[in-house]
């Protein structure tokens, strides 16, 4: 039984697909970290090779490795200090080339592909285009701009797309024992990232993180052009820098809806006051020409431009808070 959550099209088009025989042997699963791309993959993978005919049971030995991350015919590729390198391609293609040891396919999942080095996308093209008969690979990243067009081209595509807040406050109330208003701002935080919400449910440590980001970011706007250089190289060194830049789109977002009137669609209850109050300084064309800095950053990251330098020419941009 599948247990992806708020995706109900994608599953239903990949179970049907593979009950069908007609499974392409190329995934490539975009969308916001958090949303639910990895979780999709694995479950694909212990559906392809479930025995049972309500595949993935989620019982027997094949399910049970794959979603653990622990079977012979899986290989799982993440970045490797922020990003997936040639030699890590190769070696998937060496795993890929042979015959599977326990199960019907050999899957490799290679998780952010959009930090893959030019080389490594290059290298991966012709496996794209030709893969071996008994293997599937299935890419996610968070968009389908970051990466080369010819990859793209070579994958199934599939996009998905932001769960409805209800359907994550249903879930967090169904699966933990939280308070019903707990729910709701973890829905509301989450922002239609159901793979965030659940790990927020066990983790506190998650709100608190999105707490201390929002501070270092009221910091860095009320700091002057040499302070905000110091913190670009802090932040070009850290391992998490798109999802930094993530969570700060979805600040600029909400300072963009209180400096229109409408603070309650501010995403993060938490500093709906805060926001609201900066909204009154900025305009909307402030926060709207943020919000597209920020994801020219991202882009920029995804081709490989040098970290630090991205930074700075981002942080010199965003406008200036009065202390």
């Amino acid at each position: 039984m599948w247990q992806t959550i708020g995706h109900d099209w994608a599953v239903e088009l990949l179970s049907n697909s593979l009950k069908r025989g007609r499974l392409s042997h190329t995934f490539l699963f975009t969308g916001p970290t958090g949303i639910g791309k990895s979780h999709l993959a694995k479950e694909l993978a212990a559906a392809i090779n479930c025995r049972e005919v309500d595949a993935p049971c989620k019982m027997c030995s094949s399910c049970k490795g794959i979603l653990a991350g622990a079977h012979p015919d899986l290989t799982v590729v993440a970045p490797d200090k922020g990003t997936i390198r040639i030699e890590q391609i190769r070696n998937a293609q060496h795993e890929l080339s042979l015959k599977p040891y326990q199960s019907s396919h050999r899957v490799c999942i290679i998780t952010e592909f959009e930090t893959a080095t030019t080389e490594a996308a290059n290298a991966l093209l012709k496996t794209l285009e030709e893969p071996p008969a008994s293997a599937i690979i299935i890419l996610t990243a968070r968009d389908t701009s970051l990466l080369l067009p010819t990859v793209v081209s070579r994958c199934q595509h599939i996009g998905l797309r932001l769960v409805s807040g209800h359907v994550i406050e249903r879930t967090l109330a169904e699966r933990y024992s939280i308070a019903p208003e707990q729910a709701t701002k973890l829905a509301s935080m989450a922002a239609g990232r159901i793979g965030w919400a659940l790990l927020a449910a066990e983790d506190d440590s998650l709100v608190q993180q999105r707490a201390e980001r929002t501070k270092a970011l009221m910091s860095i706007l009320r700091s002057m052009p040499a302070d905000r250089i110091v913190a670009a190289e802090k932040l070009a060194k850290t391992d998490d820098l798109e999802e930094v830049l993530g969570f700060w789109q979805g600040w600029w977002h909400d300072v963009l809806v209180a400096s229109v009137g409408k603070p309650k669609l501010a995403v993060d209850i938490d500093w709906a006051t805060l926001i609201d109050s900066e909204g009154q300084h900025l305009d909307a064309a402030d926060a709207d020409q943020a919000e597209r800095q920020i994801e020219e950053t991202l882009e920029q990251l995804g081709q490989n431009v040098n970290p630090r330098l991205a930074m700075e020419v981002l942080l010199l941009r965003l406008p200036l808070l009065a202390s």
